[in-house]
């Protein structure tokens, strides 16, 4: 039962590292692109944009699973999560996993709220 607080941290690490490493070594293809989100990818990806976001959330997704480094993932994950959700509520037009990214952080925030005390 002790193991159950784990479990969005466990999560959240494993989605940003299941992401970031799928762009550096595609396992799972990506689903094609129209329109905005098309032009959107095609401004970032040529650039090294999303090379380097996709980094970052490996090396969150890493950070996140050590407890003492878990606020500094958190910094680091959070705005990603922020932008992957307003992605896809601007250009798709949908929620997907961006709402659950929010989620996870926030619960991850709260279990680590006296690391963050000195924000508020």
């Amino acid at each position: 039962m002790k193991y159950i607080k784990h479990l969005p941290t466990f999560a959240l690490a494993f989605l940003f590292l299941f992401g970031g490493i799928n762009y550096f070594f595609p396992f799972v293809p990506t689903p094609p692109m129209t329109g905005n989100q098309k032009a959107f990818f095609d401004l970032f990806v040529p650039t090294g944009y999303m090379a380097i976001i996709k980094a970052l959330e490996i090396i969150g997704g890493i950070l996140i699973l050590f407890p003492t480094k878990r606020a500094l993932a958190i910094t680091l994950l959070a705005p990603i999560s922020v932008n992957i959700f307003l992605f896809e509520v601007c250009l798709v037009g949908g929620v997907g996993i961006g709402i659950a990214l929010i989620v996870l952080n926030a619960i991850v925030i709260f279990q680590e709220k006296e690391k963050f005390k000195s924000l508020f």
